[in-house]
């Protein structure tokens, strides 16, 4: 198929996806409609998952350009609304999706090339800058990050992140140049799931002058709230970070701080150029990189709670002339645990008592061949007392595979053990 005739067709497609999702009319939309509007729209099989350097990525920032582009905001990349970033993998990857007449075709990919997609509200009336940001790849049909043990299919990362780019759109449309206080600018990265490629590549070449940034919020998996608890992550990035979300949190969230700017995702490209960061968050769940996480499975009022929630949070920083940054005590490669064997758990990481919360167990592995169970808390292994994450993976440090322990659980309120085979 020539250039032309590609672009035709995803032009077409775009515009089809928009049309299916965005409505028609003009009557205004609620704010959780709209954020269930976007995260169907992400996750529409026509994206294919979303998989930085494949078509399905290019289809999904043009989509976002349809988006930005409704909401009045100025493009900002360093082409247009768009920022590309190249990364040669070594070796070459296979990749889903890139088959001539098959969208399961296989292609041999020695260059990755994917975009960042970037918009901003801008005010004369300061030189400071405020960056609200979210990652829209995921894994396509399943890549190297995918726990799905299948054959290849679609991984719709609603939760991954869908919801976050929902909830960066909803945040853009409460503000203007009028009531921002600071220019703003709404990142839409790629690559995170790579490496945190896109974010890595805006602050190297920056499209605005980082010196002047206060502050970079990151909405990454914000789609689960359950109950009132958020994980809040990179409180100790700034001295007032805490006081202000305290001042700011009217609906009463439990909010769970974590202080380190290092993490997972691309708050921490923003971390390591001394800009004071928070990545909301609203915890793991057994989907996670799985085609199961899927949009009807999406909190959509609660997406619009945390967004409620970061809007008030924005509107006060943006009243500073001045929010000061303070590095945190990261974890480094030392003091970090290693260990060769693996329960088969996904970690409550929202959980704040004793021990550590199981919030998913995976087929076939350690813990759900034992017995283990959703919900069940590890309070020992063998003679070590399971405390919280650090003792947990202290722990782990200690066996081999093939070895067996004894695995101490609480399960609704009562204390069980369980002998446990390592892999």
């Amino acid at each position: 198929m020539n250039v032309k005739c590609q672009e035709t067709v995803l032009y077409a497609l775009v515009l089809a996806v928009s049309a299916s999702f965005i409505g028609c009319g003009t009557e205004p939309v609620s704010s959780t409609h709209y954020v269930e509007r976007v995260v169907y729209a992400l996750t529409d099989s026509t994206f294919e998952g979303r998989e930085t350097g494949t078509q399905g990525e290019g289809m999904a920032s043009a989509w976002l350009d349809t988006e930005f582009g409704a909401l009045g905001l100025r493009v900002k990349g360093d082409s247009a609304s768009r920022q590309t970033f190249r990364y040669k993998p070594h070796p070459p990857m296979q990749v889903h999706g890139e088959g001539e007449g098959s969208h399961m075709g296989m292609a041999l990919v020695t260059e990755i090339v994917g975009e960042n997609v970037l918009y901003s509200l801008e005010t004369e009336d300061t030189p400071f800058w405020g960056i609200v940001g979210a990652h829209y790849d995921h894994l396509g049909y399943g890549d190297e990050n995918s726990l799905f043990r299948g054959e290849p299919t679609i991984h719709y990362g609603a939760d991954d992140n869908a919801s976050g780019v929902a909830g960066m759109l909803e945040l853009a449309k409460r503000f203007d140049s009028q009531s921002s206080g600071h220019s703003m600018l709404f990142a839409a990265f790629s690559g995170e799931e790579k490496g945190l490629w896109g974010s890595n590549q805006f602050c190297e070449t920056p499209t605005i002058n980082l010196d002047s940034v206060r502050y970079m919020i990151n909405f990454d998996m914000v789609g689960r709230l359950r109950g009132d608890t958020l994980a809040v992550y990179g409180t100790g990035t700034s001295p007032g970070w805490m006081e202000l979300l305290g001042s700011c949190n009217e609906d009463s969230l439990i909010l769970v701080p974590s202080e380190s700017g290092i993490g997972p995702s691309d708050h921490t490209s923003f971390y390591l150029e001394d800009i004071p960061v928070l990545h909301f968050f609203t915890g793991q769940h057994p989907d996670y990189h799985k085609p199961s996480d899927t949009p009807e499975k999406i909190n959509y009022e609660g997406i619009v709670r945390i967004v409620d929630f970061v809007e008030r949070v924005i509107r006060k920083l943006n009243a500073e002339a001045e929010w000061g940054f303070t590095p945190t005590k990261d974890q480094d490669e030392d003091s970090t645990p290693r260990f060769k064997v693996t329960l088969g758990v996904i970690p409550d990481y929202l959980f704040d008592g004793e021990g550590m919360r199981i919030d998913g167990v995976s087929e076939g592995r350690p813990a759900q061949l034992a017995g283990l169970e959703r919900g069940d808390v590890v309070l020992s292994i063998d003679t070590v007392q399971v405390t919280d994450m650090m003792t947990y993976m202290g722990a782990l440090s200690l066996f081999e595979a093939g070895q067996t322990s004894e695995v101490v659980v609480s399960r609704k309120g009562a204390t069980q053990a369980f002998t446990v085979t390592w892999d």
